[in-house]
């Protein structure tokens, strides 16, 4: 009987009704487009990268799968929470789309190709892999001995007020690789440049990011609002101010120009050379993964002591 039972002694976690709740829900749709007639999706003609038809299909029942797993499971098992975390990350970069259509509804345009039932399966895609993330999060904690609340393992040493040696240098990459892009980009010239609303949004957000935020996130006035910002000055900063952008757009940018590097790979035509394709995609990838390693740093400096665990 006690082997039949959840580890956790009080049933199922909500957690894992939702992600299987959302698999039966968008898997299937998906099932549903695939068997039958799905929607034209505008003048892309597509909801999502890569993982079309069947394949969309089989990661929701993936991750469905994996959410029950995750809860049975009674001990810390590396390879299934490398797993579940590999399946998360498909599903976000299945809808990368969706990145410069957010930053384009930041800039108050979304452009003309726009679609809203390509959007709605974008973000129905999305919030299986936040789901599934938390599902995953949630077994590391409880089976490594994490703290539930501040997922910290170990007796932290004296808080740093500094920010970590690599760190610094995931933050000056992020601008080198903004620097990189548009050197590669003035090579080739800038006629043949898209000007979908949204792309363009995509391009000042990415000037703002490459520049302005991994450098706060690693220096002191990303803590505290500096002396030449008015009616702020001198007061802390709230975190997620900076946590979220560095988080969501490196994620993001991991994941739309992720796919961008395996559509150059397999040789997908295009109007650029695969010289200028080459470098300017690379660079994309450096600022998105230095982004996410620069916050992770600014998060573990800026966090207080746990409530929880007291650590």
């Amino acid at each position: 009987m006690a082997a039949s039972t959840p580890i956790t002694g009080r049933g199922v976690h909500g957690l894992t009704y939702a992600v299987l709740g959302w698999a039966v829900a968008y898997g299937g749709v998906r099932q549903a487009w695939t068997v039958g007639e799905a929607p034209e999706f505008g003048r892309l003609g597509l909801d999502l990268l890569g993982f079309t038809g069947w394949w969309s299909v089989l990661l929701c029942a993936a991750a469905g799968g994996l959410a029950v797993a995750l809860e049975w499971v009674p001990t810390w098992r590396p390879a299934l929470a490398g797993l579940a975390w590999t399946v998360a990350g498909s599903l976000v970069a299945a809808a990368a789309i969706l990145l410069p259509e957010l930053v384009g509804f930041l800039l108050f345009t979304v452009g003309p190709h726009f679609d809203p039932a390509a959007f709605a399966s974008r973000l129905g895609c999305v919030t299986g892999a936040v789901l599934l993330a938390l599902a995953t999060a949630r077994y590391q904690r409880r089976t490594r001995g994490d703290c539930p609340d501040c997922c910290r393992t170990v007796r932290p040493g004296a808080r740093r007020s500094t920010s970590a040696r690599w760190a610094r240098w995931a933050a000056y990459a992020v601008v080198g690789g903004l620097v990189t892009r548009f050197a590669a980009q003035f090579v080739v010239g800038f006629d043949n440049v898209d000007q979908d609303a949204s792309v363009l949004g995509l391009e000042i957000g990415l000037v703002l990011a490459g520049v302005l935020l991994p450098l706060a996130l690693v220096h002191h006035w990303g803590e505290i609002w500096p002396g030449w910002v008015p009616l702020v000055a001198g007061r802390t900063i709230p975190r997620l101010l900076l946590l979220v952008p560095g988080f969501g757009l490196g994620a993001g940018i991991v994941a739309y120009f992720g796919m961008g590097m395996v559509q150059v790979i397999s040789g997908s035509p295009s109007e650029f050379s695969d010289a200028f394709l080459w470098v300017a995609i690379s660079a994309y990838l450096v600022m998105g993964l230095g982004l996410v390693v620069a916050s992770t740093d600014y998060h573990l400096r800026t966090r207080g002591r746990c409530g929880t665990c007291g650590r």
